[in-house]
């Protein structure tokens, strides 16, 4: 892969982590159908075009496998990513506290952690503090960097060396 279509796939990427967050809080806030919401960031927020869509569509289109993938699966595994996310977080506060854009963006975080063992921990890691500073201006990307950071070393020992206390 060359560094241009290297860098082309990290932007599409960053796009679709982008609106993955935002779709998984539309989902929660107007208890929508994920597959409905999917179907419309598809059609209306990706720059997708349909089938046929190549490399040369622009660096402004999400990747729309990922999206989707990111988005159904956190929909399925919310019990087992708000639990890890749980474990993470300090005494006294749990998922269900946290403002709900948080919630979608940890959640997307977590499941590429667990899942998506292609992409490296440090970079769900960036990617995903980057998304925060999208959505937030004050200590709220620190606080998403921490958590996801934490849940990192529990989850991807292998890259870090030994576990994260």
């Amino acid at each position: 892969m060359s560094d241009d279509s290297a860098a082309l796939t990290r932007d599409r990427r960053r796009i679709a982590r982008l609106n993955a967050v935002q779709a998984l809080y539309q989902i929660e806030i107007a208890e929508l159908d994920a597959e409905a919401v999917i179907a419309e960031f598809i059609a209306h927020r990706l720059g997708y075009q349909g089938e046929d869509r190549d490399v040369e569509d622009g660096p402004n289109d999400g990747e729309p496998d990922w999206f989707r993938d990111v988005v159904n699966s956190v929909t399925e595994r919310l019990a087992e990513l708000d639990g890890l996310i749980d474990g993470a977080l300090d005494k006294g506060r749990n998922v269900g506290r946290l403002e709900p854009i948080m919630r979608a963006l940890l959640r997307a975080a977590i499941y590429e952690l667990v899942a998506r063992i292609d992409v490296p921990a440090r970079v769900v890691v960036n990617e995903y503090v980057d998304v925060a500073h999208a959505f937030f201006s004050g200590n709220e990307p620190a606080f998403a960097n921490g958590v996801i950071d934490r849940i990192a070393h529990q989850v991807r020992v292998q890259e870090f060396g030994k576990k994260h206390h």
